[in-house]
């Protein structure tokens, strides 16, 4: 299959309600779209090799999302999540804004936060394991902070209440 057709097949599936992957659950048709990511990339690559790719970042988000399932604080906003999806979303959305050679396919902020109920303690607790999980992975903490100031202001997307 060629480069150009890829991402097409990839829109044609989302855009069906087909899940990606074959463990993820269908989801109501969206646009898939860089700009789904809520912010702009950092520009160059130094962020994204301090994470150690997409590979490191694949096991951060992977370490991210099973501390917040096991997280008593916040577990029940992930009880019915599509783990599945959400990692390579996750992944995804974090390698796009760290600059790297990647493209968002998960769906915008406020669609994928909605009528979750989301507090403001729930958006601290998920911050609090994210930095876990990039501590666990030894990415420096200026590259950390870099990131943590591309999510904040996505705050106000999430939290509902």
């Amino acid at each position: 299959m060629t480069a150009f057709r890829l991402p097409i097949l990839a829109f044609v599936l989302l855009a069906a309600g087909s899940p990606a992957f074959a463990a993820e659950q269908p989801v109501d048709p969206y646009v898939v779209s860089d700009a789904n990511a809520g912010t702009t990339p950092i520009q160059g690559d130094a962020v994204y090799k301090a994470f150690h790719g997409r590979e490191g970042v694949a096991r951060i988000v992977s370490d991210l999302v099973d501390r917040n399932v096991d997280d008593p604080r916040i577990s029940d906003i992930f009880k019915a999540a599509d783990l599945e999806r959400l990692k390579r979303t996750l992944t995804e959305q974090f390698c796009y804004i760290l600059g790297g050679p990647v493209s968002y396919t998960g769906r915008d902020m406020t669609a994928a936060h909605k009528d979750q109920g989301l507090q403001t303690s729930d958006f601290n607790f998920l911050v609090e394991n994210l930095q876990w999980a990039m501590d666990k992975e030894g990415v420096p903490f200026r590259d950390q902070n870099r990131l943590l100031a591309k999510l904040a202001p996505m705050k106000r997307t999430m939290v509902e209440r």
